[in-house]
């Protein structure tokens, strides 16, 4: 069977905070942000999450 990595909850539910303000703050009309300099940081952020919650460790022992 195949070892499966358990999903971080605290990383999956700042991943979705993040991905939901993201989307509010976007203005669809004018293709842009209302708050670009804040858009950067939250989108940083989440990209490291989603990052780290689909990273498989390497040095995982077996039990």
């Amino acid at each position: 069977m195949e070892n499966r990595k358990p999903v971080s909850f605290t990383l999956l539910v700042v991943a979705i905070i993040l991905g939901v303000t993201l989307f509010k703050q976007f203005d669809f009309k004018t293709l842009r942000f209302e708050q670009p300099a804040l858009a950067v940081i939250y989108l940083i952020v989440f990209v490291v999450c989603v990052y780290f919650l689909i990273k498989r460790p390497k040095n995982q022992s077996e039990k």
